[in-house]
């Protein structure tokens, strides 16, 4: 039960604008428990989903900062800009991904779509990984 709370909590943290190392932790308790996968996706998706869910709260939220992110990350804003909704289902990308998650509150994109995309896009990347070194 510890093993899925510390991936969740590591899942959380890697996905707001903290870095931290979700995939390598998740592939290390898929090789010693292989039988417990989806435990272990399950509780790692939600953690960062989440995580990404409450730093799109902070721009949808917070209205400072966001102009200095612009000014850091003019290209992602503009992606933003033209893509909506389905940008976040790039949300698990390294470093643009939070601030993909940012900007699509600061740009007040509708949260129950935003919220289905991040949950895809997280998803997706732990998938990817279970099939990459598991399969």
């Amino acid at each position: 039960m510890n093993d899925y709370w510390l991936l969740f909590t590591s899942g959380f943290i890697s996905s707001t604008l903290f870095p931290g190392g979700s995939e390598v932790l998740f592939v290390y308790y898929l090789a010693q428990e292989p039988t417990l996968k989806w435990g272990f996706f399950l509780a790692v998706t939600l953690g960062n989903s989440l995580g990404a869910i409450v730093t799109y709260l902070m721009g949808y939220y917070i209205q400072f900062g966001q102009q200095k992110a612009a000014e850091k990350y003019p290209k992602t804003l503009i992606f933003c800009k033209k893509w909506g909704n389905t940008a976040l289902l790039l949300s698990w990308l390294p470093i643009i991904g939070d601030v993909i998650c940012l900007f699509a509150g600061w740009l007040k994109l509708p949260k129950y779509t935003a919220f289905i995309n991040i949950v895809i896009g997280k998803g997706l990347r732990y998938l990817l990984l279970m099939l990459i070194f598991f399969l």
